[in-house]
């Protein structure tokens, strides 16, 4: 298949690429300037520039290809240190610029019943239980919910549309998401925190296991289907914080509920969360087998805490 993808650069986008490669795919990927062009030129893909607001860009990719994976997210929201306010604002900003690229992606697929292969998060489900791929997400809860709705929808309207739900944690080496904003935050603070008694949980899976459930989406999933990478069911904030903290040779404290935003800011909505997410229907239904380390494994021997060498 000629496979056009989002994010192709970008951390899961990459991996994904590797992966569609690897199984015999030709693969076009959006790149939105010209070192990220380079980096995908360099993979073996194909290239074709534009980026999310560029909707123009995202028709062309959609209209000469076999099949859409779409992992482009915007993370500014994840930079800097802005209030509890504009940090959300941000958030919303990008889930709303992810709505219109799949509506624009899958308004080019209409009919053809080629496969469009979307990302979501395994936190936009049900904190304070085990979520499961039968979980449906709201479009008036969580802002990327509208995006999942969208593209139930589109199965509708003949687009083999499957979803893969990500994480909290999709680590491995190159990450820039969450864990490595708690570890900025630990520097920051000299100290390690959780929340309370740090038994919330946080979903996690591997990058190029993840990869993998993007392939089989794209070259199984039936229209609708909604898979979950998740690698691991759910791990406590308190072991994460105590790697960070050992490693960096800080304390490793308990926040108070009502400290929160003053020691993680923002990000505090994040570190509070409690959404552990299983994927047995996943395993079942894709015969998807993760088999890379886990999150703590991939803490402890992982690059998360090596020195950068200034150039």
């Amino acid at each position: 298949m000629r496979v056009f993808v989002t994010g192709a650069s970008g951390f899961v986008g990459s991996a994904v690429v590797k992966e569609l490669l690897d199984a015999g795919h030709q693969v076009l990927g959006l790149a939105r300037s010209d070192e990220t062009a380079a980096s995908v030129k360099g993979s073996g893909a194909d290239v074709q520039r534009g980026d999310l607001n560029d909707l123009e860009s995202l028709r062309r990719g959609a209209q000469g290809a076999d099949g859409v994976i779409h992992t482009a997210f915007r993370h500014d929201f994840l930079r800097g240190d802005s209030s509890g306010e504009d940090f959300m604002a941000a958030f919303a900003a990008a889930a709303e610029t992810d709505r219109r690229a799949i509506e624009t992606l899958g308004e080019t697929l209409a009919g053809s019943g080629r496969p469009l292969v979307i990302t979501s998060g395994t936190g936009v489900l049900a904190p304070g239980r085990v979520a499961t791929e039968e979980d449906m997400s709201p479009a008036d809860g969580h802002p990327r919910g509208k995006s999942e709705v969208l593209a139930s929808e589109l199965a509708s309207r003949g687009v083999r549309t499957a979803i893969v739900r990500l994480p909290p944690s999709v680590h491995g080496d190159g990450d820039h998401g969450f864990v490595p904003r708690l570890i900025g935050i630990a520097r920051a603070k000299g100290a390690s925190g959780y929340v309370g008694d740090g038994a919330n949980r946080w979903a996690a899976v591997h990058r190029l296991d993840a990869a993998v459930l993007f392939r089989l989406a794209l070259e199984k999933a039936p229209a609708g289907s909604r898979l979950h990478a998740v690698g691991e069911e759910g791990i406590p904030l308190r072991e994460v914080a105590s790697v960070i903290g050992t490693h960096l040779n800080l304390p490793i404290i308990s926040v108070a509920p009502d400290a929160v935003a003053d020691h993680f800011g923002p990000f505090g909505l994040f570190v509070s969360w409690d959404v552990p997410a299983s994927s047995t229907l996943t395993r079942e239904r894709f015969a998807w087998r993760p088999t890379h380390r886990g999150l703590i494994q991939d803490l402890e021997q992982g690059t998360y805490f090596t020195p950068v060498v200034a150039s």
